[in-house]
């Protein structure tokens, strides 16, 4: 299979030398570009980039000037990079189609987690049908789940919270981003049913439901060994 392309923008030199390394030891091809001019002619001149991690802050023309253009185009996913955690910044970051909103500093590591699950979800990374976890067994062709080999019955919504944090395994998830992915983005109930899905699901999954772990004042992370 041919390593699929990442476009990475940001000036600061250093930081997409951090990302590219990362990148390509996962097996990608990354293009690079150190400003928002430069990263068009890239993403236009290139063909099949599957993916674009695009700083906010930059010369020439900033990260919201190059996703609206992007996305006059293309829906290829975007990760936004911004050094502000800001509400208002986020807001309109879904508002023109980002995929992701990742504040500086962030891990690398995370980056290409966060990376590979949004290239799952948009079946470029050949979703797999079958993901497992900690005991933890899900067949999504079949909508069937097995924990420790024995069957449980879940709702359509616990089924789908449940696929979500596998496939996000390791990463904090907010209740907005659960609701964003989960929910889709036209739910506009209150986070809180977030919590309530957990609870549910914990317990139909036994022992095995302390493995989906509260993240304080933010959401909920799947931990588990392979």
């Amino acid at each position: 299979m041919d390593r699929l392309k990442v476009l990475v923008v940001d000036d600061e030199s250093r930081l997409r030398k951090l990302v590219r390394d990362f990148l390509v030891r996962n097996n990608y091809e990354v293009l690079e570009a150190g400003d928002g001019e430069t990263a068009l002619d890239i993403f236009f001149e290139q063909k099949e980039i599957a993916l674009v991690v695009l700083d906010v802050m930059m010369p020439k023309l900033d990260g919201w000037q190059v996703c609206k253009e992007i996305r006059a185009y293309s829906k290829v996913p975007i990760i936004m990079l911004t050094a502000r955690s800001d509400e208002q910044d986020e807001l309109l970051g879904f508002q023109l189609g980002v995929d992701e909103y990742i504040s500086k500093p962030f891990s690398p590591k995370i980056l290409v987690a966060r990376i590979e699950a949004i290239l799952r979800r948009t079946n470029q990374l050949g979703a797999a049908e079958v993901l497992s976890c900690g005991g933890i067994r899900v067949d999504k062709g079949a909508h069937q789940v097995f924990i420790d080999g024995r069957a449980i019955d879940l709702s359509y919504k616990e089924f789908e919270l449940l696929t979500y944090f596998l496939e996000n395994k390791g990463i904090a998830l907010s209740r907005e981003k659960i609701l964003n992915n989960v929910w889709n983005y036209d739910y506009f109930g209150d986070a809180r049913t977030i919590d309530t899905h957990v609870k549910k699901l914990r317990s139909k999954m036994g022992e095995k439901g302390e493995l989906i772990k509260t993240v304080w004042g933010m959401g909920y992370k799947l931990e588990a060994d392979e």
